[in-house]
């Protein structure tokens, strides 16, 4: 039987829950905002004291506790835009049907389709909605085809900053940016720029890492890559710092090594 409003009301404005180990803290609103759903009936034909909970008081659902994010987001905009190359669609889709959200596990299911007509090996859409994808994305999903890949440019550096906070940091010039690619298109990008003496004579479908540029601004390096339709996808950089002596009054030494990712 359904409880009256007054006991739909003993629920709290601000819900906390555990899913699978994972804690949320949300509107009831936004739990009951789809009717007819798993959700709806727990919050609206049930009292807080029929639903299981933790041993905080927490109300407990036995569900994927990293996917209920989505869950949620769907519950409060009805519509969800799902992360880049996202992987989880089918199983996302359980628990969409779990929660009794069939729009939601509809969509889920189109775009699965879509991805599988398409190619069953390529990441799946980012966003459920009707748009079709944008050629961007198609490169994306389609490297070292027709031109397109990856090229990972790279530099090491080192800078001494003094020990008196007022002095000026000594920062010294990159040495060498390294490119890391497939040949053809590290001679498309940089062409006479290109430093290929340390690995001549390679056929232009083969890849190398020891390519190097004959200049050292990065700035530079990247306005080549914008020109040839590139864009950075990734960058990382790792530090270290010794002193430059075994005086530790001396200044500190710090040297650095840096990546950037770039894709068309």
């Amino acid at each position: 039987m359904a409880q009256t409003d007054g006991q739909s009301a003993s629920f709290p404005e601000i819900v906390e829950l555990n899913v699978g180990g994972q804690v949320y803290v949300t509107r009831l609103d936004t739990l009951t905002a789809v009717p007819n759903s798993l959700l709806w009936a727990k919050f609206t034909q049930s009292s807080p004291g029929e639903l299981p909970t933790d041993s905080k008081g927490r109300f407990f659902f036995d569900r994927d506790g990293f996917l209920f994010r989505y869950i949620l987001d769907y519950l409060r905009d009805s519509e969800m835009v799902l992360p880049d190359f996202f992987k989880e669609r089918r199983r996302l889709q359980k628990e969409a049907d779990f929660f009794l959200l069939p729009e939601l596990s509809a969509r889920l299911a189109a775009g699965s389709k879509d991805s599988s007509a398409e190619d069953s090996g390529d990441p799946e859409e980012a966003e459920l909605s009707p748009a079709t994808t944008s050629s961007s994305d198609r490169t994306l999903r389609s490297p070292g085809t027709n031109g397109n890949g990856f090229i990972t440019v790279g530099y090491r550096g080192s800078y001494t900053i003094g020990r008196d906070i007022q002095a000026d940091a000594k920062f010294r010039r990159v040495a060498r940016i390294t490119v890391c690619s497939k040949i053809s298109l590290a001679k498309e990008v940089f062409g006479e720029t290109l430093n290929e003496s340390r690995d001549p004579d390679r056929p232009p479908d083969k890849y190398t890492s020891r390519y190097y540029l004959k200049y050292n601004f990065l700035e530079q390096a990247f306005d080549r890559l914008a020109d040839a339709g590139f864009h950075m996808v990734a960058c990382s950089s790792t530090g270290t710092c010794a002193y430059s002596s075994n005086d530790p009054s001396e200044d500190k030494i710090w040297t650095s090594y840096t990546e950037y990712v770039f894709c068309r």
